[in-house]
């Protein structure tokens, strides 16, 4: 109260009593100094909330009162006419009506029928309860007393209900007259008849009994007068429209068919209200609205005082044509059975506001508040009860020139004494405002109330000053139970037992026992004040927070939400992503990588470590240039770790070639700073033309932080590792002058400018890059800019210099050429020579190998034509070719022209490429391409192939040395002997697309995660119910928390998360440039060129990144050293490294693991003994179970009975002693999962992490445990008290063995039948008690646990949920998939369209189900289609669709594959050709049987496009597969 500094209460004329604004004043604002209260701003219509006053004296005292209980002073306008001036006062009109006529026949046989429900209410609650709640034992006497009101609803919980149904059609039957009565009563039966409930629960049916009756009694009267016959037939079909049957409660009026025709109202109303089918009263209404059917903007509000008027009478006005001007609609509020949702409300004040409603029918809520300035019409149907109403119902006309029209019955003397009173009060009450009254001689009356400056009972809680008083501790714990976990089979609320003490001589006194709910701290508590006792004692056990409210956990948890308020992703999620530094391990720091050069000292020796790159290839291929490679060592200046040394990489070379590369120990070595200048600067070179970057060894920067060399050697390893370098091919290279031609250097593409990523063009469409910095001719516009595939004309490429001028070369002579030399661009080079070497094309800056010299071809041979083009000739010769498309003109036409190949750009070969095959294929040669090239635009490159072909290996190499060193690293941190190469596997995301990575270590950390901090939250916090745990240990695990857990360890620099990307990996000296993304292509080591007529490389780029869009690991321009990573990445790291040091250490090394990332689970062991108690359950309890039969479907014994008891009991069940399962569910839960999880990981060990998953999701689901209870009996010891559960489990029962009868049918929880929860809970609740029976040893719950449940799902035997299965099918195929869902009654109806067209539908009370069928059935559709056209396939021997139905052949063959456990099927494409606008594809396919081998080749069909090809050939590969498994 002291930071408050204004309170402001709106109507404070409620301040009385014990109203929320009463007890505020009274325990917050008046016990807390004067000095330290808010200043109090009241607002009132009238001061004074009765009837009336009796006089002037009366008026002050009440007034005085509610001044004194707001500290506040009343005062008012003394002149009305300047109030008028802005608030205009209606006129008030008084309209009598006639009494209605007496139907007593038809109110005494209501009035018996409530007496009636009231006999049977009172008989059923003397029987026993159980009768009603299926229970199989009746237990203790105080079980049957404490289920009342408990557990499930029976006859005597609907009597309430009814009985108020009842007085409400009585009190229309006379209010309103017969017909209206006969809507409400109907009405009140459509709603229940539409309740879900009908079906099982007792009280509903028991209501519809009455309700029934009532409708033919009051449709009986109605034969006669203002129904007609035909009207009387269709009223026997009277249903519900308009509104959804499961959002009607109890009572609420939905439209409804008219009872009689619309056109016969009018005529026969005056016959209606003599007959009592209509009263007076309602008649008068309809007229007084009829006098409005002119007014222009007419807008009015109808008091009622009854619910069931406001909902009726707008119905009577939508069925007469003459009040058709009237758009009506209720307005009541939520403090009844009837209610109306805060939402509903304010969408129908917006209607009136707005005028698509121009009537309300509405209670009380619409006297308060309401303003509504175009409203000029108030009728008071009901008179009001009070002045207040009386005044703030007439100030609701707020339109000048209202009226305020009030309906007195005529000859009614309390209506017109009322009106009398009112008004007279109004006027006193205003005096008294303005003129005070002095009452100062009737201070000690009882009459005035005394405002108690000091708190009356109360308990605060100090550390936040929060107060609960005797007045607010009933409905705080009222709250507190509904807040405890519960489902829709149990009522959670606390019960109250009075006794009564009559003393002798004395005053009788009164106790009270409180019975809380079983899942409750404590379930009993006795004396005063219980409830006040009871909220003192559950914050002292930690069930309130300091803030008095029920505790969910350790702090507060809202709604999960996905973004913060201004949209931006959580931490945690897998949308929140952020740059982190990229890691590089210490080992590789050294500042000796910054000496050498020109001031350096030449003969300062430096002490080295050599390591040679050892590469062994597995397999073979035909293409000579993969095996041609040179040999490369690494020097570093530290000794690297021994598991560096051991650890293997697969290289990705070609499709039937793999290279083993590894690192192997030559021995220290000792050269000088001349030394390392020479080697920095071969290096720099060689790496410049690996990575596409060009730089200058003389002005590169070099970092500390990654300190290497690549040196060439010598195939001699029997040599002094410093003479194994081979120094002559470092100095020649270093020292040579073609370095100074840019040609010959990094991206001569970029120097001409005829690169299409460095020029304008349209970003959008070509995803160009930035311009390089200042390279391509500065910022001068290059003749070709903007257009695509542009080239250089040669002349620019001479005026450059960077070719020797070819007119002053002298023509060799015949002999010449027969001596095998060639004319270059800038010299002579013999052809033996150049074989082998690279060449630079000086007229595009692209650079091939040199494949062969064509002896046979020369510059005026005829250019080839396109494949598949039939039009003239574009080129007659070679020699024309480069002069229309160069601007160049060969001299030396007749020379032999280089048949070459390009230079790939470097490629991640760690990732698989290729689909493996037993023999090499030779598609890979036939998909090289060759250029021709004149010797004389060719410049020889001082690198040789061989060399780039060895270097291009070293990045893939080095960046997996790099993540191991950073393993091990990370392995010295943890400090616990783990393999480094495990850990290297929880470090890797799966978006890096490598042989291996995280996601089954993650699986079964998380399993282990879970499973360790709920046995530690469970043993720590014994008093802390199932649904606190849950938050806790949500809050211990969750993504959010362990992304803090893994930036807290520096995580981020030891990830990796990006599919390595040369171009973006920085060698030492050689920064990449990060002006465009490189797409690695799915083809062998070297890029080649697509056409011998294009200039065009086939690199790919892509444009400007969406921060948003990224991927794991990718990198905005110029952001050399950073990454973008989901904070969901480094939570799933956390999770990863915890499996695997449980796969590697056990439950020792996953512990100390978390201990290190900060997750604290350890616990004393006089805790766990504290926690663990012997449990104390009555002998009469004990004796209702049957424990033999339970242990025997367990197979084992119990050692404390008590904790089965508790396990197989359900919050439903009054406790008596016995708590529910809900702690032990917790527990078992958690174990389960673990166990299960840890059994299929060591299981399946080959199986790719997705597998796994789908597999632990169909063995750990609630469904699936429901059916082991059911296999094995479980669910006949449950105990209960729900009807409603007894019936849908004996329901699923029927289910389950009929899907047991079906042969060879496992569902694995994706049966038809949807399964009560509580099945599946009792399972896992009995695991946890096995748990905790055996000294918390999981080695004997998985003991038991594994024969139940068997059988246990298998990669063969995993079912995929048909959603999931008719989604993927369709994204095969590219098809739209829709579903379209509509309830209706109590079924939900899902239909299934693909591509606009129906394909599936069914129907099911849960949307969930009704969806699941709605996909099995669509798909059971789309096999059969697919069967047949594989029929009329082979019927009619084509392959042409007959109807255009979609197959899904290709998504088949990966499932047998998947399910068999094969290797995924290896297409290989047979042939490609035709025209560029009508290409057609041949595919083959085989698959490797692990029975049977290698299938026979089935060759398709040409298709015009590869998925369609692929779909031909795999239904042969299918039609084989059916022969050779159906046989």
């Amino acid at each position: 109260m002291e930071m408050i500094n204004l309170l402001i209460l709106d109507e404070c004329h409620h301040a009385v009593k014990k109203h929320p604004y009463s007890l505020v004043m009274s325990e917050f604002y008046h016990t807390t100094p004067k000095e330290k209260r808010p200043s109090v701003f009241g607002m009132t219509a009238s001061p004074v909330n009765l009837k009336g006053v009796s006089s002037q004296v009366d008026c002050a005292i009440k007034i005085h009162n509610l001044e004194s209980k707001l500290d506040s002073t009343v005062c008012t306008i003394k002149d009305r006419k300047e109030l008028e001036k802005h608030v205009p006062m209606p006129s008030e009109v008084v309209v009598e009506y006639d009494r209605a006529a007496s139907l007593w026949s038809l109110h005494e046989q209501i009035k018996q029928m409530e007496v009636a429900v009231e006999e049977a209410a009172q008989s059923s609650s003397r029987r026993s309860k159980w009768q009603f709640m299926g229970a199989r034992d009746a237990g203790a006497k105080e079980e049957l007393h404490q289920i009342y009101g408990v557990s499930e609803r029976t006859e005597s919980d609907g009597a309430a209900n009814l009985i108020q149904k009842l007085r409400a059609i009585n009190y229309a039957l006379g209010e309103l007259g017969q017909w209206c009565a006969y809507k409400v009563a109907q009405s009140f039966l459509t709603a229940l008849q539409n309740d879900e409930r009908t079906n099982y629960q007792l009280d509903v049916k028991f209501q519809e009994s009455y309700l029934t009756k009532v409708v033919s009694l009051l449709q009986c009267q109605l034969s006669e007068g203002a129904v007609s016959d035909r009207d009387m037939k269709e009223s026997d079909n009277i249903t519900s429209e308009g509104t959804e049957p499961d959002e009607i409660e109890e009572g609420e009026l939905p439209d409804s068919h008219v009872v009689s025709g619309g056109e016969h109202v009018d005529e026969i109303i005056g016959a209606a209200v003599a007959d009592g089918k209509v009263s007076p009263k309602v008649q008068s209404l309809i007229k007084i609205l009829l006098k409005y059917q002119r007014t222009e903007d007419f807008r009015a509000i109808i008091f009622v005082e009854r619910v069931v008027a406001a909902l009726v009478l707008p119905k009577v006005f939508a069925e007469l044509p003459s009040l058709s001007f009237v758009k009506c609609a209720s307005l009541i509020g939520h403090n009844n059975s009837q209610e109306m949702r805060t939402c509903q409300m304010q969408d129908t004040i917006g209607k009136f506001r707005d005028g698509r409603v121009t009537l309300l029918v509405a209670t009380s809520v619409a006297e308060e508040g309401l303003d509504i300035r175009q409203c000029n019409v108030v009728i008071r149907f009901d008179l009001a009860k009070t002045v207040l109403a009386y005044i703030q119902s007439r100030g609701r006309a707020r339109k000048p020139g209202s009226d305020y029209i009030l309906m007195v019955e005529r000859g009614n003397l309390s209506h017109a004494a009322f009106l009398r009173n009112a008004r007279n009060s109004e006027e006193t009450l205003r005096k008294e405002a303005i003129e005070r009254t002095d009452i100062s001689h009737l201070k000690d009356t009882s009459k005035f109330i005394s405002v108690d400056a000091t708190p009356g009972t109360v308990y605060q809680v100090e550390s936040t000053g929060a107060v609960v008083s005797l007045n607010s501790a009933v409905g705080l714990i009222h709250f507190y139970c509904s807040q405890l976990p519960s489902d829709r089979y149990s009522i959670l609320r606390p019960e109250f037992i009075m006794e009564k003490h009559e003393k002798p001589g004395g005053p009788t006194e009164y106790s009270c026992r409180l019975q809380l709910p079983c899942n409750a701290p404590f379930e009993k508590l006795e004396g005063p004040a219980v409830c006040l006792a009871a909220c003192k004692k559950l914050h002292e056990m930690g069930a309130f927070t300091d803030m008095l409210l029920p505790d969910k956990g350790s702090g507060e948890e809202g709604k999960r939400v996905d973004s913060t308020d201004e949209g931006d992703p959580l931490p945690g999620t897998a949308r929140h992503r952020e740059f982190y530094p990229e890691g590089v391990a210490n080992v590789l720091q050294g500042d000796w990588i910054l000496r050498g050069g020109k001031s350096c000292d030449g003969s300062r020796m430096l002490h080295l470590h050599m390591y040679a790159v050892k590469c062994v290839n597995v397999g073979s291929t035909k293409d000579q240039f993969l095996t041609q490679v040179s040999d490369f060592s690494v020097l570093f200046c530290n000794k690297l770790d021994a598991e560096v040394l051991s650890m293997s990489m697969d290289l990705f070379i070609a499709r039937t070639m793999i290279t083993k590369a590894s690192l192997v120990y030559k021995r220290a070595i000792d050269i000088t700073e001349d030394q390392l200048t020479v080697l920095k600067s071969f290096h720099v070179r060689l790496m410049s033309i690996v990575l596409d970057v060009d730089v200058e060894p003389s002005t590169t920067p070099w970092d500390p932080a990654k300190a290497y060399l690549f040196v060439p050697v010598v195939g001699d390893e029997s040599i002094d590792p410093f003479k194994e370098i081979d120094w002559n091919l470092v100095e020649a290279i270093v020292q040579t002058d073609a370095w100074s031609n840019p040609l010959q250097r990094a991206r001569p593409d970029v120097y001409l400018g005829t690169n299409e990523r460095t020029l304008g063009g349209d970003r959008r469409e070509y995803g160009f890059g930035k311009l390089r910095h200042g390279m391509a001719f500065g910022n001068k516009s290059h003749p070709t800019y903007g257009i695509r595939g542009a080239v250089a004309q040669f002349d620019v490429v001479k005026a450059s210099g960077l070719v020797a001028n070819r007119d002053a070369l002298e023509m060799q002579s015949y002999s010449d050429m027969i001596q095998k030399r060639l004319v270059m661009a800038d010299s002579f080079m013999s052809s033996d020579d150049l074989v082998g070497r690279i060449v630079t094309a000086a007229h595009s800056g692209k650079r091939f190998y040199v494949d062969s010299i064509c002896y046979d071809m020369n510059a005026n041979n005829s250019f080839p034509r396109k494949e598949g083009y039939l039009g003239p000739l574009e080129y007659s010769s070679y020699a024309d070719y480069y002069c229309q498309k160069y601007g160049v003109d060969l001299i030396h036409k007749e020379q032999p022209l280089i048949r070459g190949r390009g230079v790939s750009y470097c490629k991640n070969l760690l990732s698989p490429r290729f689909e493996h095959s037993e023999a090499e294929s030779d598609e890979t040669l036939d998909k090289t391409y060759y250029v021709f090239l004149p010797p004389e635009l060719c410049l020889v490159h001082p690198l040789p192939g061989s060399l780039i072909r060895g270097a291009q290996r070293l990045p893939s190499i080095m960046r997996r040395v790099e993540s191991m060193l950073l393993a091990i690293q990370l392995q010295d941190v943890i400090n616990y002997p783990v393999p480094a190469s495990r850990i290297l596997e929880a470090l890797t995301a799966a978006s890096c697309q490598e042989t291996f990575c995280y996601e089954r270590a993650e699986l079964l950390g998380d399993a282990y995660l879970k499973w360790v901090v709920s046995r530690f939250l469970f043993l720590k916090y014994p008093q802390k119910h199932e649904g606190q745990l849950t938050r806790m240990r949500q809050q211990m695990v969750s993504n959010m928390v362990l992304y803090e857990y893994a930036l807290s360890k520096g995580l981020q620099s030891y990830i990796q998360a990006d599919r390595f990307a040369p171009s973006r990996w920085a060698a030492p000296g050689v920064l990449p440039v990060f002006d465009e993304d490189t797409k690695d292509e799915e083809s062998s080591l070297f890029d080649d060129e697509t056409s011998a007529t294009k200039g065009e490389s086939r690199r790919e780029f892509n444009g400007d990144v969406d921060y948003d869009d990224m991927e794991d690991g990718e990198l905005e321009s110029d952001s050399s050293s950073y990454r973008v990573l989901s904070s969901k990445t480094l939570a799933d790291v956390v999770e990863a490294l915890i499996g695997v040091y449980y796969v590697e250490g056990g439950k020792n090394a996953a512990n100390h693991l978390m201990k290190w990332v900060g997750i604290q689970v350890e616990f004393d062991n006089e805790e766990i003994e504290h926690a663990i108690k012997p449990s104390n359950v009555p002998e009469s309890v004990l004796r209702s179970v049957n424990f033999d039969a339970l242990e025997a479907a367990l197979n084992i014994k119990f050692i404390d009975r008590g904790l089965l008891v508790e396990a197989i009991t359900h919050a439903s069940r009054p406790s008596s002693g016995v708590s529910c399962y809900q702690r032990l569910e917790f527990v078992g839960d958690a174990v389960l999962d673990h166990l299960i999880t840890r059994h299929l990981f060591f299981t399946y060990t080959d199986l790719p992490p997705g597998r796994l998953t789908d597999l632990r999701a169909a063995a750990v689901n609630n469904e699936n445990f429901a059916r082991v209870a059911v296999k094995h009996k479980l669910h006949l010891h449950l105990r209960h008290g729900s009807s409603a559960l007894e019936r849908q489990i004996r329901d699923f029962v029927k289910e389950v063995q009929e899907e047991i009868s079906k042969p060879g049918f496992n569902s694995f929880g994706l049966g038809d039948c949807k399964a009560p929860k509580v099945l599946g809970d009792i399972v896992e609740s009995i695991a946890g008690a096995i748990f905790l029976d055996n000294e918390r040893d999981t080695a004997v719950v998985w003991k038991v646990f594994q024969p139940l449940l068997h059988p246990m799902v298998t990669p063969e035997t995993l079912p995929m949920h048909p959603v999931r299965e008719l989604q993927e099918r369709c994204q095969q195929q590219a098809e739209g998939l829709e579903y379209k869902a509509c309830r209706s009654g109590n079924l939900a109806t899902v239909e299934v369209f693909i591509d606009g067209v129906q394909v599936g539908v069914a129907q099911n009370p849960q949307k969930k189900m009704a969806q699941k069928l709605a996909a099995r059935n669509a798909l059971a559709i789309l096999k059969e289609r697919e069967t047949t056209f594989a029929k009329e396939k082979g019927e009619n021997g084509d392959g042409k669709k007959k109807n255009g139905s979609p197959t899904f052949t290709r998504q088949t063959l990966n499932d047998i594959c998947l399910r068999r456990n094969w290797p995924m099927p290896f297409y290989r494409c047979v042939n490609e050709g035709g025209p560029a606008h009508a290409k057609r594809f041949t595919y083959a396919v085989r698959v490797n049987t692990t029975d049977r081998g290698w299938t026979d080749e089935c060759v398709g069909e040409p298709m015009p496009s590869v998925k369609k090809a692929k779909d031909s050939a795999a239904v042969l590969l299918l039609e084989l597969l059916n022969k050779w498994y159906s046989s």
